[in-house]
């Protein structure tokens, strides 16, 4: 049971309010209304402030009874809803703070839920009229995004898209959001001006779906060239991008310049000081990185500034990662003065061009690479930095704690965060006792030291939105009652709850609410989510299982189709009915490959093919399932096509994120953004599969020697094949979910039984 879990969820029951005003509105993903809803929204949003066009936007309404109150003041962040004769105000001496209170009053009545999957809007006529009280949060930042979301999320996003993402961050009281878009167009500039050419621009940019890395110094020139048409759109994107976060008082984290510079920069300054970095990851192209010691370093880094000033505006917060999986170049005998005056002289190159500006780091490299990042080493790193003008994101306390081993990073600001999800993968899980507990931990440990906020980084989204929904919570009530909180998200999700539904949600919890971290994702150096989407290996027989509680998922999952002809028209009831059955079915077919594996070592061969007909059978079944959510093969690819200008550019757009999903790059990384999606379990995963189970099986029965590499290579040119290939497979999207998840389940439960 999760730790922050008090009694069941169901016995709460009684104590949610379930005479709501009005009946249910049907939830829809986002989209565009008729032209005169459009034009009556527009209206209401230029009369409304920040905040109150944040709300007209999710709930395309003019918001007749609900208002917004700013007020001045120096004290910490805080939110007061007050209703008179119907109508609500929502006070607070920040917009992120009103958002946040605004969404949490709406959740509170069941009228609005929020999410990557839709909103469920069912605004009252009038609220019940009450006073409030001052809710505040002791976290100054609340952060948001992580840099690798850029290549797994966002490549082929529009501002549409973009708007309701920031929508979404200003209602989970976001206030200081990691902004990476339009950086390429300052990058060319600037090389530019360093007598850099476009031909040798083109062969140093990294393709699309992978700026992320090229940004950080750990590829260059991967699956490129980026087209000139897509630095243009990312351009104007973050122009709007960052005009909106304004509006809406967030202070955008921006990138800056932390050393690494194209080849071509390299041999037009053979006297630089400049290391070549060794490969990252398995690719076999190094990159260079400048010594900040050297002159160039500052006139780069301050001349990047200076670009992203006159195109963007003037920021706060600089983002500087200059050794994000890459190792510091030190000598043995001088390693700690080496860190300092990297660490110092990074800093100075962001002061002398912006000297109100805040230094901004991820602490994931003293997690990732903590054999190199002992003590006395981050000590160093951080020593002749002022405190009051440098960050740390320390991201990843899913994984590591480096918090308590740096005692609070030594007196320097930093946010306290998760991860939550990598390679933008999406496998069903989260752990909100974890959450709690260890924010619990942090707020009253003594080595806190400069804590200042609380984050959430993901590498990807769309997918698990629940996590998000509580890890947001967190700021502003550190210690929620679970049964409460579940309570609450569904009769908002889903219009109305039951104790029958929220025994369900109990099972859910144990099953897949109680992971902290998704450890399987890799194993023995193979990445991949599940058994099924990892490339095939006969040594998978000794994987030793998933994390989390099959059994009380597949009982959480009855329960729910139990009471699914109650939900039937709510549509976020039925799209996580089916994200559940995704999960139990491919943990289901893990184990049926590894026994597959294992009966064609026993030469069982009869036993074997019957596992792989079954495996074949639930894949194929829950491939057409997954047509029923909103990210598809065919909606990714739909996408990153329609980015393109002209029908070159969108196939290699195509090919370009074909690729990200599958191979990625280099020797280490494959499969490591997979994906849980329609076209890819019965298009990728299964025939890959299929094509090593049956050269397994040949040599088995035969009595040969099975030549594993040889496959392997046979694995990785029909990997390509399939990554060349520019067609977009259409969406089907099934009539009836709820009987395809009820079948699936009945074939898992009978074979069980066998």
């Amino acid at each position: 049971m999760s730790k922050a879990k008090i009694g069941s969820v169901s016995a709460l029951y009684f104590a949610v309010m379930m005479a709501l005003s009005g009946c249910d509105k049907t939830a829809e993903a986002p989209k565009a209304s008729s032209e005169n809803q459009n034009a009556a929204t527009a209206t209401a949003i230029a009369e409304h402030s920040a905040v109150e066009a944040v709300l007209a936007r999710v709930t395309n309404s003019k918001l007749t009874n609900l208002s917004t109150r700013k007020v001045s003041d120096e004290k910490p962040e805080w939110y007061e809803v007050d209703v008179r004769d119907g109508k609500a105000e929502i006070s607070g001496n920040s917009d992120a703070a009103m958002a946040y209170g605004a969404y949490q009053f709406l959740r509170e009545q069941g009228a609005l839920s929020v999410s990557w999957e839709g909103n469920r809007v069912d605004l009252p006529a009038s609220f019940a009229d009450f006073d409030g009280e001052p809710v505040a949060t002791p976290f100054n930042q609340r952060a948001y995004l992580n840099v690798c979301a850029y290549g797994y999320t966002t490549p082929w996003w529009n501002w549409d898209r973009w708007e309701q993402e920031i929508d979404w961050m200003a209602l989970h009281g976001v206030n200081n959001p990691v902004a990476m878009e339009g950086q390429e167009y300052v990058w060319q500039a600037l090389w530019r001006e360093f007598n850099v050419s476009d031909d040798e621009l083109s062969s140093y940019f990294s393709g699309p779906a992978f700026t992320p890395w090229q940004r950080m110094g750990n590829i260059e020139g991967h699956a490129g060239p980026l087209p000139q048409s897509w630095i243009d759109k990312k351009h104007d994107l973050q122009k709007k991008i960052l005009a909106r976060m304004d509006e809406l008082g967030m202070k955008p984290v921006v990138p800056a310049f932390s050393g690494y510079v194209p080849k071509a920069f390299v041999e037009l300054f053979p006297d630089a000081k400049i290391y070549e970095m060794p490969p990252w990851s398995g690719f076999e192209r190094e990159t260079y990185w400048l010594d900040p010691a050297d002159p160039l370093f500052n006139k780069v880094a301050k001349r990047f500034i200076e670009i992203y000033s006159e195109t963007y505006g003037e920021q706060e917060y600089y983002l500087s990662d200059a050794f994000n999986e890459m190792l510091p170049p030190v000598s043995e005998e001088t390693r700690y003065e080496d860190l300092a005056s990297y660490g110092k002289r990074i800093y100075q190159s962001i002061e002398q061009a912006s000297p109100e500006a805040t230094w901004v780091m991820q602490g994931w490299m003293f997690g990732a690479d903590e054999e190199f990042w002992d003590l006395p080493s981050i000590e160093a790193f951080l020593r002749d930095v002022p405190d009051a003008k440098s960050m740390i994101h320390d991201i990843g306390n899913d994984r590591y704690h480096v918090w308590q081993r740096t005692e609070g990073f030594k007196g320097k600001p930093w946010i306290f965060g998760f991860i939550h999800n990598y390679g933008g993968s999406d496998p069903v899980y989260a752990d909100f006792g974890d959450y709690v507990e260890q924010l619990d931990v942090v707020t009253h440990s003594e080595n806190k030291g400069a804590l200042s906020g609380f984050g959430v980084f993901p590498e990807g989204i769309n997918n698990n939105s629940v996590a998000y929904e509580f890890l947001f919570d967190l700021p502003w009530e550190a210690q929620p009652d679970m049964q409460s909180w579940v309570a609450e998200y569904t009769n908002a999700r889903y219009g109305k709850t039951s104790p029958e539904l929220l025994a369900a949600w109990d099972k859910l919890i144990d099953g897949v609410y109680s992971v902290r971290y998704w450890t399987t994702r890799w194993w023995e150096g193979s990445a991949g989510a599940y058994v099924l989407f990892k490339r095939p290996d006969y040594k998978l027989t000794a994987f030793s299982g998933n994390p989390g509680d099959l059994a009380s998922l597949d009982a959480g999952i009855e329960q729910l189709l139990a009471v699914a002809d109650e939900y039937k028209d709510a549509p976020l009831f039925v799209y996580d009915l089916v994200d559940m059955t995704k999960q139990s079915v491919s943990l289901h077919a893990d184990l049926k490959l590894q026994a597959a594996i294992q009966a064609y070592q026993n030469k069982e061969f009869e036993k074997g093919d019957a596992l792989v007909t079954e495996i074949t059978d639930l894949v194929t079944r829950l491939d057409a399932l997954m047509g029923w959510h909103q990210e598809t093969l065919h909606s990714w690819l739909s996408d990153a096509s329609a980015y393109g200008e002209s029908a070159e550019e969108s196939a290699f757009f195509i090919t370009n994120a074909r690729q990200q999903i599958t191979q990625w790059g280099g020797s280490s990384l494959k499969d490591y953004a997979s994906k849980a999606w329609q076209g890819m379990y019965a298009d990728f995963y299964l025939p890959r599969w299929t094509q090593y189970l049956t050269a397994y099986r040949d040599a088995m029965q035969q009595g040969k020697t099975f030549d594993d590499e040889a496959q392997q290579q046979a694995l990785i040119k029909w990997e390509r094949e399939w990554i060349e290939q520019s067609d977009i497979p259409a969406l089907d999207k099934p009539e009836n979910p709820v009987s395809l998840v009820s079948e699936l389940m009945a074939t898992i439960k009978a074979d069980g039984n066998r």
